[in-house]
């Protein structure tokens, strides 16, 4: 194998290991964007079941 050659390699297995770790922290990022949107949903459902049982309390009340 040539130098040219095993230059050329290095360099490609180099830029893959650096795509790799960009991969790795924007997955770390997307999980972490996962989980508070998780959470913010938990949220709102949490606050929409409270709005529906006091919906419920005044269609009971009003019977």
């Amino acid at each position: 194998m040539s130098i040219e050659l095993f230059n050329q390699l290095e360099q490609k297995v180099s830029s893959a290991v650096e795509a790799l770790e960009l991969m790795r922290m924007e997955a770390e990022e997307l999980r972490e964007e996962n989980a508070r949107l998780k959470q913010e949903r938990q949220e709102w459902e949490r606050r929409l079941s409270a709005l529906l049982g006091k919906f419920e309390e005044v269609e009971t009340t009003n019977s």
